[in-house]
């Protein structure tokens, strides 16, 4: 608990080095995982304000003892009313610019703040504010590490029970189940399950279709334990596949393995997906492929930073991305393959258990 403590007041201590860099002298929190991040309260609703000074967590008459109890060196102040409780704060701080999470804080709410605080500047921080969390400590990737194992676990097991004539809502079931039922406290997205021509779409929802022989099944799951998410994603064929199925298989794993080999720290996150989009395209499948190639995980299943190809950010050590090509051609079928990936100095290391060879599952 002291080791946990300290890490905290640590992470608020850089966050406060920062400011200067945001041009503000104190910051107005509400992401409740960068809440969670810097605090260590795990509460569903609440404000974080930290400044030169004072840090205070504010949160409604639910989650006052709880608060008190998974906080230290932090002040905790109830409210009756959100937006009256923050304002009572920082009314106590004039002439302040004041930092804000410009994806989180809804119109209506700056608008509240900002015609209560005529002496209180309040200023949207650019998006990099979200890579506070990006690099993980060894505790954060430990726990990163038990949610892929558990939902690993987990979807091997289920595997082994799916039957043609189930359905896509069934398998997704037994699945959540499963991560459940193997230590996860909770699943980290809904559980993707799309088979046949509802594969080609990226995050479809589990439906009423019923598995066939010779149908592509992809399953996108993910597991969270004590607060970090996992994300994999493995794509099967039931019973029989076709020469296409196992070709175009073979692409999205050559571009999947030739990304992953790639990461280490240094490289920018624009070049990892350059790799596996180019893989794809030299293949002829260029126009299947409709997203970036993976994404940061942590207290979130999406975070800082992105392996797109727009964002030019450089990998470090520490951080954990997905690596996710896919190809998905409408009214037949999709293909995904991830993988759970730890950035080094020197490569990558998988924290996804599950193997990503091509696959037929005998049912």
């Amino acid at each position: 608990m002291a080791h946990q403590q300290s890490e905290l007041a640590n992470r608020i201590n850089r966050m406060l080095k920062r400011l200067p860099h945001f041009s503000v002298q104190a910051l107005l929190i509400l992401d409740m995982s960068n809440i969670r991040y810097l605090s260590g309260f795990t509460g569903s609703d609440g404000a974080l304000f930290i400044g030169q000074g004072r840090r205070v967590l504010l949160v409604d008459g639910r989650y006052i003892t709880q608060a008190k109890e998974e906080t230290s060196g932090i002040e905790v102040l109830e409210y009756q009313e959100k937006i009256e409780g923050i304002t009572n704060v920082l009314s106590h701080h004039p002439s302040l610019t004041v930092g804000f999470e410009a994806t989180t804080v809804t119109v209506d709410t700056y608008t509240r703040l900002k015609n209560r605080l005529e002496k209180i500047t309040l200023k949207p921080l650019p998006e990099e504010i979200k890579a506070i969390r990006a690099v993980k400590t060894a505790v954060e990737i430990a726990k990163i590490e038990t949610a892929a194992d558990i939902a690993s676990r987990a979807l091997v097991s289920v595997l082994a029970r799916i039957r043609v004539g189930m359905t896509e809502r069934e398998i997704a079931a037994d699945l959540d189940s499963a991560m459940m039922q193997c230590g996860a406290e909770a699943v980290a997205f809904p559980t993707i399950v799309a088979s046949g021509k509802s594969s080609a779409w990226p995050h479809a929802r589990p439906g009423l279709r019923k598995i066939q022989a010779g149908d592509v099944m992809m399953i996108d799951c993910g597991a969270v334990f004590e607060g970090y998410h996992s994300d994999e994603t493995c794509t099967f064929v039931i019973g029989r596949a076709d020469s296409k199925q196992k070709d175009v298989y073979q692409v999205v794993k050559e571009a999947h393995d030739s990304a992953l080999k790639a990461i280490r720290a240094g490289i920018s996150c624009h070049e990892i997906d350059r790799i596996a989009r180019s893989c794809i395209e030299e293949h002829g499948f260029g126009e299947f492929f409709s997203h970036g190639t993976g994404h940061g995980v942590g207290l979130d299943v999406h975070e800082f930073p992105r392996i797109a190809a727009t964002f030019k950010n450089i990998l470090e050590a520490g951080m954990v991305v997905t690596v996710e090509p896919g190809v998905y051609i409408p009214d037949l079928w999709g293909i995904r393959i991830e993988d759970l990936v730890l950035v080094k100095e020197g490569g990558p290391a998988v924290l996804s258990k599950i193997p990503k060879k091509f696959k037929v599952l005998e049912i």
